[in-house]
Formats: structure tokens, sequence, C-alpha cells
């Protein structure tokens, strides 16, 4: 069932289904909630999914942001969940995020109690990868300081062909380096967002906030020794951006007190490009 739910400062696009325990599904970039479309049916066999867009994402509202870049930082996007829990009447609530949205995922376990289980798909935490952009990495994740790039430039130059940029991105980091892994609803979802140019501001500022305020919010937590509670699983793709990390697992070790974790054959995109593989991964994880 699709809701709009009104928060403080944003009104999120949400889709809720399925029976059991809540689990809050997070997608990344450039999706929308619509990433989930091959796995949330599994997981809803298990568990009530709830799916939304993060702000300035997909159908959900595009907060203005400033020089801090605070309106799309992960904080407050973690705080935008945890609302968004409360009006759905979950106090408590496992948590699967992939690429954006697990950066939001990881942020709102450290932030708060609300988080049982969390689950991490293809990302280490954003000091960590920052810290690992040799020549390999900047290559492969280029978009990380071209997205973060002072505004107007980055926003132009994508409005220039939206499109192009769109499939370049999603062919590019797939394993089979086409668009044949999303479905026709998930990618209209995508190219949708693609053609209005507030959302690709939204989405810029999505990553100044990565290059400026979430690192140092990560940078703050290394070194006050904080560690995350909640059990954390966490899966990368074999030829994604966190195999570029010479040991992702062991990254994660330093952030949490309960880590596993494993590799599974896919690109960046694993729910749509491996979906069994993301189901059988998690869902005896978030069953236990």
């Amino acid at each position: 069932m699709q809701q709009r739910v009104t928060l403080n400062d944003v009104t999120l696009n949400v889709w809720v289904g399925g029976d059991g325990p809540p689990l809050l599904l997070l997608h990344g970039f450039p999706q929308t909630h619509a990433a989930w479309g091959f796995v949330a049916p599994e997981f809803a066999r298990h568990h009530t999914c709830i799916v939304p867009d993060l702000r300035g994402y997909g159908d959900s509202t595009i907060p203005d942001s400033d020089a801090s870049h605070r309106a799309y930082s992960k904080r407050v996007m973690a705080q935008d969940c945890v609302q968004l829990m409360t009006q759905l009447g979950f106090e408590r609530f496992a948590v699967l995020g992939h690429d954006r949205g697990a950066r939001v995922a990881y942020r709102l376990a450290f932030d708060t109690e609300a988080v049982t289980r969390l689950g991490i798909i293809e990302v280490i935490p954003t000091a960590d990868m920052w810290d690992h952009f040799d020549a390999a990495m900047a290559l492969k994740a280029y978009h990380w300081a071209f997205l973060a790039q002072p505004s107007p430039l980055p926003e132009t130059l994508i409005q220039s062909n939206h499109t192009v940029f769109l499939h370049h991105t999603l062919k590019s980091w797939s394993q089979s380096g086409s668009l044949k892994p999303f479905s026709a609803v998930a990618l209209e979802s995508y190219e949708k967002q693609m053609r209005d140019p507030h959302r690709i501001k939204a989405m810029c500022e999505d990553y100044r906030a990565g290059a400026t305020i979430d690192r140092a919010l990560d940078n703050a937590d290394r070194q006050n020794g904080r560690m995350i509670s909640a059990a954390v699983h966490f899966v990368w793709s074999e030829n994604g951006f966190v195999s570029q990390a010479a040991d992702p697992l062991a990254l994660w070790r330093q952030w949490a007190t309960t880590v596993t974790g494993q590799s599974i054959e896919s690109g960046h995109f694993a729910m749509e490009e491996n979906p069994t593989a993301i189901v059988a991964a998690f869902l005896p994880f978030f069953n236990h």
C-alpha cells in the first residue's frame, strides 16, 4: 500500500506491505524505492516492509539546502526514518540499506536505539571510503567527487543529457554492463526523477553532505571510539565498489561490535542483479 507520510520538514512517499516484525528498506543513488521490487515481496512473507523514497528522491518532497548541506546529511535522513517508523507505530525495527540508503541506515544505528538489526549492502563507512580513494577507486567511483562539486556545475552537466548520465551509471556499475537487470517499472522510476532538475540538485546535495558533514560525523565517532551496538550483516558485490577496499569486512568490524558478512556474485546493484542471493543472505539474519 502506498502512503504519503508528513514529518517535520518533509513528506515521504512510502510503500508498506507484508506481515511480521518491521523491516525498513532504504534505497541508494540513482534509484528510488523501486530498487527493492525483486526482493521486497520475499521479505514481506516474513516481515512488514516499509519502503520509502529518501528525502529528495523519487516522489518524496525536496527540502531546501544551504552551505552546510545538513538537510541532506545522513543524520537528518536517519531522523526522517525514526519519525516515519514512529508514525507507523514501530519504535524498534530492523533496517536494510543499499548504497546511500546504507549510509542512512548505519547513521540511524549510531544515533538511536531504534535499530534491532542492521543490514548493509555494498558500502563501507563514508570516512573509510574517502580514506581509500586511490587512483583505482577514484576512477571507479568518480561520482563521489563529481557530484560533490559546488552547485551548479554537476547539476548543469547532468541536466544537459540526464538520460545518458543515468543509463551510463546503471550500465557501468552493473556486472552485465547493460540495463537488463532493471525492471521496466524501476527504470521508469529512475528516469522520471532524473527529468526533474530539483531532484538532480537534491542528489548532488546528498553527495555534498557525504564529502563534508557525513564524513565529519564518522570521523568524530571513530575518534571517540563509538561502536554500533546492533548486530550487522554486510554483503558486498564481487564486482562492485567495495571490492576495491583491501578487506571490507575487516573495516566494518572497526565500526560495530558484532559483524558478519559475505560477498556475492553481482555488480553494484545487488538487489536487482542477484535478488536470490540478497534474500538468501539477509532473510536468516533478520529472522534470527
